[in-house]
């Protein structure tokens, strides 16, 4: 789903996304990939892009390689869903914005069973707009 807002002299452009779970095959998860690939291309550079969703994987607590696009505040292990997440972020000029800045761990496990405790759901932004996270920073408790 996306939403376009127009805001005095700003366009922002919302994109909720959800990915395929872990079990599907790799044309659906592609097929996910190439969708939001799409969207993200008729956004134009000059217009704010806010992506927010679920998209099943973990990007781990560690940059690892990709530290234009990872903050270093993250949960967990990375996982292929994380590398797919982080490669179209990086391919696009995204930060991940929840990997930011610190939280305590009740603040970043987005899903959790019996067996696990994990972190799955994920803001980007583009990287030239990273300084609109400075106030969300006061509220990461």
């Amino acid at each position: 789903m996306t939403i376009k807002l127009v805001v005095q002299e700003y366009t922002l452009n919302f994109v909720s996304a959800y990915a395929p779970h872990a079990g599907l095959n790799v044309e659906v998860k592609w097929c996910f990939w190439e969708g939001l690939d799409e969207i993200v291309r008729q956004v134009p550079p000059v217009e704010k892009l806010f992506i927010g969703g679920d998209f099943n994987g973990h990007i781990g607590s560690t940059t690892g390689g990709y530290g234009e696009v990872h903050g270093g505040f993250s949960f967990g292990e990375r996982n292929g869903g994380g590398t797919s997440l982080l490669d179209f972020a990086k391919a696009f000029g995204l930060v991940i914005a929840n990997s930011s800045f610190s939280k305590r761990e009740e603040h970043l496990v987005t899903f959790q069973n019996a067996m696990a405790k994990t972190q799955i759901d994920y803001l980007l932004l583009r990287r030239y707009d990273k300084g609109l996270l400075k106030g969300l920073q006061g509220n990461s408790g």
